[in-house]
């Protein structure tokens, strides 16, 4: 073959070559990071006072602290006998200097104070996230049969429903919100095929604002504050009206 015709055979495929796209190494796309989990504050040394035998009275002094501006809550320490607690402070002399305070000005009587030690989030690095889910579950069991109370806006005893759950995780160790909005707001994620004890079911029966909330205890089934003249109650999450009207589940461990 000619020289020439060599020559113009290599510059044709020099600018065929050019005219295509440079081949690349496929790059695979880089791994989302896994989403920031929140978390929810602990409740430091609160304030427990009162022994009642009804719960009338122990819900008469937690409004009355409420109305002091104290977060207030009061539970079931053994079947029959009704506890209150109030109050979150930093260091032990911080909370007994305000106990003293509320017993020289006759608003309490007797009190205890409770170190974040005694909580069962305390042992969770001990014990495991099981054990803290259970502590949870049992803590919510305590309470059924316990009247309703919309907002400790009303003379009966009881409470509401995102009272019931915040009152669960502080008496747990774990500072959750009051209203069930919030509640929803500090949590993380949990989708339903995944929910374990102790995570918190939030319904919105009016469409996509939450105002119901109750406390997974397994199995399908959740215990919640069911409605102003009903007492705290275990439901199935797979009822017709709970099914319709779930929102979404949100962990707080």
């Amino acid at each position: 073959m000619q020289p020439r015709i060599i020559a113009l055979l290599l510059l044709l495929l020099i600018v065929v070559g050019c005219g295509r796209p440079a081949i690349r190494p496929s790059v695979p796309p880089a791994a989302k990071p896994p989403a920031e989990r929140k978390a929810v504050a602990r409740l430091g040394f609160t304030i427990q006072a009162g022994a009642f035998a009804q719960a009338e009275n122990a819900a008469r002094l937690t409004q009355s602290l409420q109305a002091k501006g104290l977060a207030a809550t009061y539970f079931v320490a053994r079947e029959g006998l009704y506890k209150v607690r109030f109050g979150n402070f930093l260091t032990r002399e911080a909370a007994r200097n305000r106990a003293e305070e509320m017993r020289s000005a006759g608003i309490i009587e007797e009190f205890y104070i409770v170190s974040p030690q005694e909580y069962a989030l305390a042992r969770r690095a001990e014990k495991g996230e099981a054990f803290l889910r259970e502590e949870l579950v049992k803590t919510a069991r305590s309470f059924l049969g316990v009247p309703y109370l919309w907002g400790g806006a009303s003379a009966e005893a009881g409470f509401d429903c995102s009272g019931l759950t915040m009152t669960v995780y502080q008496l747990n160790g774990f500072d959750l919100p009051r209203t069930s909005k919030d509640q929803f707001g500090v949590g993380n994620p949990v989708e339903r095929g995944s929910l374990e004890k102790g995570d918190l079911l939030f319904f919105a029966p009016d469409g996509d604002k939450v105002s119901h909330v109750g406390i997974y205890a397994g199995n399908g089934q959740f215990i919640h504050a069911s409605g102003k003249g009903k007492r705290i109650r275990t439901d199935s999450l797979s009822a017709s009206y709970f099914s319709r009207t779930f929102l979404g589940a949100r962990s707080y461990l």
